[in-house]
């Protein structure tokens, strides 16, 4: 994992086509803008792993990860 230290308006470049930007420090919050082609999805962590248990229980996922309800119980069955 890479770490990288950045002040407010200071910019990432990921790879030749993506940017990020640090658009607020507050609170301690920070807030990022992103600048990336169409084709590129960016998720929050949680948001994504929504999607996968989705996905998941449609069937149209092969991820092993358990699923975690909004009261943050694993939706996952026992391990026997």
């Amino acid at each position: 994992m890479l770490v990288l230290s950045r002040k407010l308006g200071e910019k990432i470049v990921i790879g030749s086509n993506i940017v990020l930007e640090i658009v607020d420090v507050r609170a301690g919050r920070v807030r990022l803008a992103f600048d990336a082609p169409r084709e590129v999805t960016i998720h929050r962590e949680e948001v994504l792993h929504q999607i996968h248990c989705e996905e998941k229980k449609a069937g149209n996922s092969a991820t092993t990860a358990p699923c975690i309800s909004e009261s943050g119980m694993s939706l996952a069955p026992p391990k026997t």
